[in-house]
């Protein structure tokens, strides 16, 4: 080894020693892997950790050029043949402005990112070629991803630099999501518009996929043959880590995607730590992270501020995704920050193999459309159970805090101007239960604190299967609304208090087996309860909580005799 690689192994490792040791003294609060098993309510195997060779090699001893302007994907590339050659160790990537096409890991890798380190990837959409995938759970082809793991072992992008996917170059942009001005400017930068002038396009060949397409996922109204036409159209994800393990995301920067920011497919033994994820608001399709059938993963002190929904746990999608069976399942989350994002937590709409056994806590949701978000709609399947939420902080959620939609469509949760809530109205008719009906069962959630929502929680599940056993305890939501519970059995509400001038407390529509204790509210003139709907019935009341509201505490025209028990 010579004497140059000496110094950057030792200098390397000096430094992470000190963050390490800096971290510990400074964040005594923050979640560390000794302490984010605490509390689970679920048996889990440790996740498997990553380790790596004390064998270091930087892009710029194989040609990189930092100028931003220079092409270094061979440089990306030589640098990961050798480290991996050699067993396994770090690709030091240094500071400057190091422009790329897609780089593609072997196992035993970590890609190391120095303080003022940037990756840039390339606009040129002929240096991603188009590869069969996964994309909003359905077997796809895209453009292969600026970031791409595929069935690898052991690997790790860690340090404070920044990696940034040109997303602006890729991806769409609707009317709606900016002002006039901002809208004024884009078109001014060039591009294309769709023939209702709504949707602005970067390139023609991205308009004519979207013309081509019946849906966002692929142009299915024109041959495969023809997809090369439509590059442009068919966005990658910027992160790809399919069928792998032992994976760890650590301290970076994400942003700027072309479509999602960070996909772990299929993989497990994965931990995603102290990242920074971003996506301008207007970013469509810009998750921060979609973990989607994976199983045995940490998710904890890191902050998304992105243009659709922030962790979000997926499983496929429809046929594709039961096909596939292989639940998101074994995850702890804790101690993140989400800012702007369709949802703070997300779990679905595309959950046909499942989700189960996920631990939720420490986190804050401000200014998120949605808070803690559950969505799926008839044909998909799956069964979403035994997820555990605590100590979860709201602030300034527009729409509701928790929303339960078992009727997604697919629409924004602030609906855009050319987009309708007929698509999402309920469907009272009874469908048959098959293996395509949804299933959301087990959900428990506490110390839930919310100031400033538009709706305290929405629960709604499908006439033909009702959202299953829900407990919300010890919460407070101040919420323009109150909580709504349709077509729901086993719903649980302790020492729950609700403060909602625009509405009553709580309303039920054709809900049974609910059970209130310890419920406040606030007086506005309203009936604090409604109870609504035929099918409702076996719902329990603690009297002593509604002795300030005097006798006519609640109002149930509809309901069957002896449904309500006062206790």
């Amino acid at each position: 080894m010579t004497s140059k690689n000496t110094f950057w192994i030792s200098l390397f490792y000096l430094l992470i020693g000190i963050n390490t040791f800096s971290n510990a003294q400074n964040s005594p609060s923050q979640i560390n892997i000794q302490t984010i098993y605490d509390g689970v309510e679920f048996d889990m195997p440790k996740v498997k950790e990553t380790s790596f060779p004390d064998f270091l090699l930087s892009i710029a001893e194989f040609g990189a050029v930092s100028d931003g302007l220079t092409k270094n994907t061979e440089a990306f590339a030589k640098t990961i043949e050798a480290v991996a050659k050699n067993g396994g160790g770090t690709v030091l990537v240094p500071r400057g402005i190091w422009l790329t096409g897609p780089i593609r890991f072997q196992s035993n890798i970590n890609l190391h990112l120095e303080a003022g380190a940037l990756i840039l990837f390339s606009k040129d959409f002929e240096d991603y070629p188009l590869v069969e995938t996964s994309f909003e759970g359905l077997n796809t082809t895209r453009c292969v991803s600026p970031i791409y793991a595929l069935e690898v072992e052991n690997i790790a992008i860690t340090g404070s630099g920044t990696i940034d996917g040109n997303g602006d170059a890729w991806r769409p942009v609707k009317r709606s999501k900016m002002t006039d001005s901002q809208w004024k400017k884009l078109l001014a930068s060039g591009g294309f518009l769709n023939e209702k002038k709504d949707i602005w396009f970067p390139t023609e060949g991205s308009r004519t996929g979207y013309i081509s397409s019946s849906s966002f996922n692929v142009p299915d109204l024109i041959d495969a043959s023809e997809f090369e036409k439509v590059r442009d159209f068919l966005r990658p994800v910027m992160v790809s880590i399919v069928s792998s393990k032992r994976i760890l995301l650590d301290g970076v920067t994400f942003q700027n995607s072309p479509a999602w920011n960070i996909h772990p497919l299929m993989s497990e033994d994965i931990i995603i730590r102290n990242l920074s994820v971003r996506n301008p608001w207007y970013s469509q399709n810009g998750d921060g992270l979609d973990l989607e059938s994976c199983k045995n993963v940490l998710i904890y002190n890191n902050t998304f501020d992105v243009g659709d929904d922030a962790i979000c746990f997926k499983s496929g999608k429809d046929q594709d995704g039961r096909d596939r069976n292989m639940p998101t399942e074994n995850v702890l989350v804790k101690n993140n920050i989400v800012y702007h994002g369709h949802g703070g937590f997300v779990i679905g709409s595309e959950m046909s193999g499942g989700v189960k056994n996920v631990h939720i806590s420490q986190c804050t949701f401000m200014g998120t459309d949605v808070g803690l978000r559950f969505k799926s709609t008839r044909g998909r399947g799956g069964v979403v159970e035994n997820i555990f939420i605590s100590d979860i902080d709201m602030l300034n959620i527009p729409t509701d805090a928790i929303n339960f939609n078992l009727f997604y469509g697919g629409n924004s949760p602030v609906l855009e101007a050319e987009q309708s809530a007929d698509r999402e109205k309920r469907d009272e008719t009874v469908f048959p239960v098959t293996e395509k009906t949804p299933s959301f069962k087990n959900i428990f959630m506490k110390n839930i604190n919310v100031t400033g929502s538009g709706q305290a929680a929405n629960f709604q599940g499908l006439p033909e299967m009702n959202l299953q056993n829900v407990r919300l305890e010890n919460s407070f939501f101040e919420a323009k609304k109150g909580i709504i519970a349709v077509d729901t059995d086993g719903l649980e509400l302790v020492n729950v208090k609700v403060i909602s001038p625009m509405d009553a407390a709580l309303t039920l529509y054709n809900s049974k087996n609910i059970a209130v204790k310890g419920f406040s509210f606030a007086e506005n003139g309203e009936t604090p309860i409604r109870l609504m709907g035929e099918k409702s019935g076996n719902i329990t009341f603690q009297k002593a909580d509604f002795k300030a509201a005097g006798s006519q505490f609640f109002h149930a025209p509809e309901l069957p005799k002896n449904a309500v028990k006062i206790e």
